[in-house]
């Protein structure tokens, strides 16, 4: 049977992938529901895998109705990639499912070698990116629950000593009980620290509600870093790879027509993400679930596109988070090769925009779309008060937009935008010697377009 060293609790599930180039076969079978073919079946499989540093030396896809129960692959196709890594002596084989215990274990006897699913591939990953102490409690908690029902496969220490009929348990079987405990213990004791994370950025977001909270969400490697720095300028950290950064970014976002708000990067999602990574990162997502607006980007030039679009609405949903006011923002159109794909999403989303973060096209739309439909929660105010009314100045600078300010004598009359959850206090306020309120203009900028600019193809009279 392969043998393992024993790894601390607080570590990886296995030593990092990354700690040095390790070969390895992907193998999938993929769901027959998906309707793809055996080229394109490990896309997203390389893209992880690249994303850990692992050199792939060989791939394997079989089309069946289901995974077989015990190893997922059939015997035939199991003889063939038993072949496959004595051939190219493979140090791991990837699968891009989700295996069983069981599975893992029998594969693992089979092949005599490390056996990765998707989900312990993902978790690998985000240990690797992960930066922040939030960030690092939330990942080693997703990784003890997904270890607490691997543990004979996982560390040899934990196998079990044989007896005959009758005989005490092995210290084998109790050293498994001892490290459960320990686990279940660790458990406890970081949803506990965690919880008391997620009411403290719940606090701190909901003191955010003077200026409005735009979020970005989507797919891993949709291009939301990049459009971030398009919009604010922020210098955040890009790379052409999966998951590159886990951590929330918020940046001051000027919207022209309608002023600053608050723009928040959040992580990426992936198809078949593990439940307790999703469960760990909701206070990570609090930023989603408190956003006044979603910007939901998706990769244009993604054959899966749609699908992906759909796994992004599947894990906000599980995570409470309600799509209300959104815009569905059409990225890498500048890539884009099947315009029919970008028409499909068009027609099923009324709220598409398409940009291209890398050259900014687009992006000049997308601010006045967001400033639409954020003008629902806001009010535009007129008032007059003393000049050196400094309590009421200073109120609203921090939670309103001036616009404009005018003087005249002792007095200044200000313009300013406003969130409908302050008016009752400025209507109240006996210092304000005049106030008029004013609901933004009407815009039709929403309305669906029929057509799109591609490169390549002959000029519209519509704009991207």
């Amino acid at each position: 049977m392969l043998r393992r060293k024993p790894i601390p609790l607080a570590e990886p599930i296995r030593e990092n992938l990354k700690t040095s180039t390790r070969t390895a076969i992907l193998v999938s079978v993929p769901d027959p529901n998906r309707n793809l073919g055996k080229e394109r079946a490990l896309d997203e499989l390389q893209g992880l895998v690249k994303t850990a540093g692992v050199k792939v030396v060989g791939t394997l896809v079989q089309n069946r109705e289901r995974p077989h129960p015990a190893t997922c692959l059939g015997k035939g196709k199991l003889d063939e990639l038993r072949e496959l890594v004595d051939a190219t002596d493979a140090e791991l084989v990837i699968f891009d499912n989700n295996l069983t215990p069981s599975q893992g274990r029998n594969l693992e006897e089979e092949l005599q070698r490390i056996i990765v699913d998707r989900s312990e591939l993902i978790l690998d990953i985000f240990a690797t990116h992960a930066r922040t102490h939030e960030a690092k409690l939330q990942v080693e908690l997703a990784q003890l629950q997904y270890t607490r029902t691997r543990l004979k496969r996982m560390w040899t220490h934990l196998e079990r000593i044989e007896g005959g009929i009758g005989a005490s348990r092995g210290p084998g079987e109790k050293q498994i009980e001892t490290d459960r405990r320990l686990i279940d213990q660790r458990i406890s004791e970081l949803q506990v620290r965690l919880k008391e994370v997620e009411l403290r950025r719940e606090r701190m977001v909901g003191q955010r509600d003077s200026h409005a909270l735009v979020s970005l969400v989507g797919y891993t490697n949709a291009g939301k870093s990049t459009l971030m720095n398009a919009l604010t300028g922020a210098g955040v950290y890009v790379a052409d790879q999966l998951f590159a950064t886990l951590d929330t970014r918020t940046r001051k976002w000027t919207i022209p027509g309608f002023g600053g708000v608050l723009l928040s990067d959040t992580v990426g999602f992936v198809r078949d993400l593990p439940h307790q990574l999703v469960a760990s990162f909701k206070s990570t997502l609090e930023e989603a679930r408190q956003a006044d607006l979603l910007l939901h980007v998706v990769d244009a030039s993604n054959p899966e596109a749609e699908e992906q679009a759909a796994t992004v609405e599947e894990v906000l949903g599980e995570i409470g988070v309600e799509i209300k006011n959104s815009i569905l923002v059409l990225n890498k159109i500048d890539a884009v090769q099947d315009r029919g794909l970008v028409d499909v999403l068009r027609a099923k989303y009324a709220h598409a925009i398409t940009v291209s973060a890398r050259d900014g096209t687009g992006l000049a739309r997308l601010g006045e779309a967001a400033s639409e439909l954020l003008s629902d929660g806001f009010v535009e105010v007129d008032l007059e008060t003393s000049a050196g009314n400094g309590r009421l100045l200073s109120f609203l600078a921090e939670h309103a937009n001036v616009l404009d300010r005018q003087y005249e004598d002792s007095n200044v009359i200000l313009k300013c935008r406003v969130s409908r959850n302050w008016l009752p206090r400025l209507q109240s306020e006996a210092s304000i010697s005049k106030i008029t309120i004013r609901a933004p203009a009407e815009t039709t900028l929403l309305a669906p377009a029929t057509t799109v600019q591609f490169e390549n193809s002959p000029p519209t009279t519509d704009p991207v």
